[in-house]
């Protein structure tokens, strides 16, 4: 009796992990949208950005073909591919 108990308690566990996980992604995504007017969007040119936002704290130099060029904010993160705004993420604290 104890073990079937314990299996079903650690079964009902098991099944209810991922429904927790899941929960925490649409969280960290509707924060990130919430965000999306504060970020760079896509199609804006270095010198836009830099206008805007200021200097970045970092720029990592180009790597791949094509160039793929990453500044970071403190708040997010920007890649440019050449030299335009392909996708800017929020920085986790």
């Amino acid at each position: 009796m104890r073990r079937t108990c314990l299996f079903a308690l650690l079964a009902l566990v098991a099944l209810s992990a991922p429904a927790w996980a899941d929960t925490l992604i649409i969280e960290e995504m509707q924060s990130a949208r919430a965000t999306a007017s504060e970020r760079p969007g896509r199609g804006l040119s270095m010198a836009q950005v830099t206008s805007r936002w200021g200097e970045p704290a970092a720029r990592d130099a180009a790597v791949g073909q094509p160039p793929i060029t990453r500044w970071s904010y403190p708040g997010f993160i920007v890649f440019f591919e050449y030299d335009h705004v392909v996708h800017a993420v929020v920085r986790k604290p």
